[in-house]
């Protein structure tokens, strides 16, 4: 008796008695040490009786393989290869079935399917020997034949000193060469080595079903696994949304994480709802407020057109002329050209172009809006927008303003804060307001107002952390054409129309949706214009031409 342990598999153990084999596996290699210590003491006592001319000795089990399902005390008993292998493999693997009733895992399972293929090999090789003995028995029998006749066709019947025959010509027959005897080709059981193949083959298909088995469950675990994992991540999500929804319908203002900003948790769509929800509630509040006010009329002393003729002498005096000139140069341009001024608003005489440009996700557009106002002059347009003593009657979206430094007659410095609109922030800005007026180059045309708004640093109004400082450049350019009355008549303000060429550049400062303030601007500057118009057109109804 010889055994061998398996060289990779620390459990295996190859037990061979005569032309026996038994693959043995123990439950691990304690129990497999066991196990071989137990066959070394039987070695030891056998050989031991074997001196003395003793009775052969029994080996003894050791308790953890007796149980294990893989051998047995009596399936060591001396029996042919091919009874091994069946008890071992029979009904589809004795190992499997105990196996799969213990519930041993994949790695178990291929453990068995590596014994089984050593078996097969080894049962392959047999057979293989077994073929190529018999292909060379064949091919040597008809060597032998051919030779036989090609010696004795003339002789027939003739004996062989082999005892081989042929047949001779009555038919009568002769032996040609002796049968072959399976058992005489190294002495292999054919049958027997055919059953056990089969048998092996069983197992291994009985163990591979195991492990389908196996993974079958493993792959039902993970896939409920993962059903509970979507389902949970769905509840999360759905109460995600839903706690999200709940807050948006509560009123958060003043809160960080709702107002403008690149943070906030309000999407475009609601921010634009919001800003128009406040708008449309200032604009009601301003109407309640001019139906009830009772103006104060004020003595309208416009100042003479020729004080307003010189820039003054004061520090921003080259600023002023560099603003004045830059804008009688572009911005009375027309729209069309290079330009690309898109149209967005035309209302009667008014027409309101936009070019959109973009810095640092900033809107910039400029604004260029086009108007004709009848029974006013450009003087008296221009001078109800420079000066600040009615800047409150017509301005609705200021909070306060107030003159920081007067340069000049014609030139001031003013800060002013506009109303808070939330979600957006609140708006401040600090600017250089310069009125003039420019001769025409010739007879026929007209002469020019202007008043350009352009934004300044002054240490008298430094940036706040409770506003953001918006940045302007504005220019309220116009022109007054006459149309001469029949005979002698005086010119009325029936005769008279004022141009109005009215251009915002703007930076507002902060961050909020592109689309909202777009939609924004597209809103109010129309808003203004008219309100405006519409106010100096009734300041100066009934009162003398101040051209």
């Amino acid at each position: 008796m010889h055994y061998c342990a398996h060289e990779f598999d620390e459990c295996r153990l190859d037990i061979s008695v005569n032309d026996s084999v038994w693959y043995l596996r123990a439950q691990d290699p304690e129990h497999r040490h066991q196990w071989i210590e137990s066959i070394e003491l039987h070695r030891s006592i056998r050989e031991g009786r074997r001196e003395k001319g003793g009775v052969q000795g029994r080996i003894i089990i050791p308790p953890p393989l007796a149980d294990s399902g893989y051998g047995s005390e009596s399936s060591l008993r001396r029996h042919g290869s091919m009874l091994s292998l069946t008890s071992a493999t029979s009904g589809y693997s004795a190992t499997s079935t105990s196996s799969f009733k213990k519930g041993h895992s994949l790695r178990e399972k291929l453990a068995e399917m590596e014994t089984f293929r050593d078996i097969l090999c080894r049962q392959v090789d047999t057979l293989q020997k077994y073929f190529d003995s018999c292909a060379d028995a064949v091919s040597k029998d008809e060597l032998q034949r051919d030779k036989i006749v090609e010696d004795d066709e003339d002789d027939f019947p003739n004996t062989r000193t082999d005892g081989e025959f042929l047949h001779n010509n009555n038919g009568s027959k002769e032996k040609l060469f002796q049968s072959l005897n399976p058992k005489g080709i190294n002495g292999i059981d054919f049958k027997g080595e055919a059953i056990t193949f089969k048998a092996t083959t069983a197992g291994i298909l009985a163990t591979l079903s195991h492990c389908i088995d196996l993974m079958v469950k493993r792959e039902d675990s993970w896939q409920k696994r993962l059903d509970k994992e979507m389902e949970k991540r769905r509840r999360i999500e759905e109460s995600y949304k839903s706690a999200l929804n709940e807050l948006k319908k509560k009123s958060h203002f003043g809160g960080p994480d709702y107002e403008e900003g690149p943070n906030s948790l309000i999407n475009e769509d609601e921010f634009f709802d919001a800003v128009e929800a406040a708008l449309d509630r200032q604009d009601k509040i301003e109407e309640q407020s001019q139906t009830e006010k009772t103006r104060i009329q004020r003595s309208d002393a416009v100042p003479l057109g020729d004080a307003y003729s010189s820039s003054g002498t004061h520090r921003f005096s080259e600023k002023v002329e560099e603003m004045v000139q830059s804008h009688m140069t572009y911005s009375l341009q027309d729209v069309g050209g290079d330009a690309n001024w898109q149209l967005v608003i035309e209302e009667g005489e008014m027409k309101v172009y936009r070019r959109e440009v973009e810095e640092n996700g900033i809107v910039l557009d400029p604004l260029k809006a086009t108007h004709s106002v009848k029974g006013v002059t450009g003087h008296e347009v221009c001078h109800y927008f420079w000066d600040t003593a009615y800047r409150s009657d017509w301005e609705t979206t200021i909070e306060n303003f107030n003159v920081v430094e007067t340069l000049s007659d014609n030139a001031v410095i003013v800060y002013q804060t506009h109303k808070r609109v939330w979600p957006a922030s609140q708006r401040d800005v600090l600017y250089l307001s310069a009125m003039r007026k420019i001769m025409a180059s010739n007879e026929n045309d007209p002469d020019t107002w202007l008043v350009c708004n352009f934004s300044v640093d002054h240490d008298n109004a430094l940036p706040t952390s409770r506003c953001v400082r918006a940045k302007i450049n504005i220019a309220m350019i116009c022109q007054t054409l006459v149309s001469p009355p029949d005979g002698d008549k005086e010119i009325s303000r029936d005769n008279i129309l004022c141009k109005i060429t009215y251009v915002a550049n703007v930076n507002p400062g902060g961050w909020a949706p592109a689309s909202v303030l777009r939609a924004v601007a597209k809103r109010e500057y129309p808003k203004f214009l008219k309100r405006f118009t519409s106010y100096v057109q009734e300041k100066t109804a009934g009162k003398p031409i101040l051209f």
